[in-house]
């Protein structure tokens, strides 16, 4: 039975980070999943008090993370609003339109259409913006990745 436990929590913990590259897979939650399903299996007992509260604090920061690197990187490279909700559209759609390489040319085109259509600025100011985009989300990829090789270490050092 603990070899089909681990390999639930393993396979749990590859799907969180594979909604890294594909945001349409909860990672957050596929990494509390893979808590709980070790609580199931073991027991719950071995997450104190201070393990949910470190985890439910880096989950918030997985959530604000792509909000923040968005936003931040938009608005450095001269993007606003329209840019952001252009970008997170195109991140949504571009890895089911390309698979592969839609997961960069998604957001990229969704910043620059957006910001065409609303603020209709120069094509190049637009496609600054969209770099912009392109370079928020390899942020919040790197970031998310941190926080959650963290939260999965601190897992494995409170159950082993």
């Amino acid at each position: 039975m603990g070899i089909i436990a681990w390999l639930i929590i393993s396979i749990l913990f590859v799907l969180a980070f594979v909604g890294l590259v594909y945001p349409i897979l909860p990672s957050s939650l596929f990494l509390l999943l893979s808590f709980v399903v070790y609580g199931i299996f073991y027991s719950f007992g071995d997450f104190h008090w201070t393990f949910w509260t470190i985890q439910i604090f880096l989950f918030i920061l997985l959530f604000t993370t792509d909000y923040l690197a968005n936003l931040f990187s938009l608005k450095k490279f001269g993007g606003s609003k329209a840019g952001m909700w252009g970008s997170t559209f195109g991140l949504l759609i571009g890895p089911f339109v390309i698979p592969f390489l839609g997961i960069i040319i998604g957001p990229f085109l969704g910043a620059v259409i957006a910001e065409l259509l609303v603020h209709r600025i120069s094509f190049s100011d637009a496609v600054k913006i969209g770099l912009g985009s392109v370079v928020g989300f390899i942020g919040s990829v790197v970031v998310k990745s941190l926080i959650m090789i963290f939260m999965i270490v601190y897992f494995l050092i409170v159950v082993l």
